[in-house]
């Protein structure tokens, strides 16, 4: 679901991108990313979460990557200010 997700995003816009790597074939970024459970979500190397979670709490952390807290700013809601 995480990597649905994020593909959907990268689909969605051309600011966003998503990789999905299996962590067998790749044990240097199992050790710089300390992955411990999958999947592993990694956002502008911010934030981190691992496990399944719902698309809004997985869209929450996207926004708290990117604007530094949880929710869409007023620009991205469309409402001037």
């Amino acid at each position: 679901m995480a990597a649905r997700l994020a593909h959907q995003f990268a689909i969605e816009s051309a600011r966003v991108t998503a990789d999905v790597i299996q962590v067998n074939e790749f044990p240097d970024l199992v050790q710089r990313y300390r992955v411990r459970g999958v999947p592993k979500v990694v956002i502008n190397e911010k934030v981190q979460f691992e496990g399944a979670v719902p698309e809004a709490q997985f869209i929450s952390q996207v926004l708290l990557a990117v604007n530094g807290r949880p929710k869409p700013t007023a620009e991205q809601e469309g409402v001037d200010g």
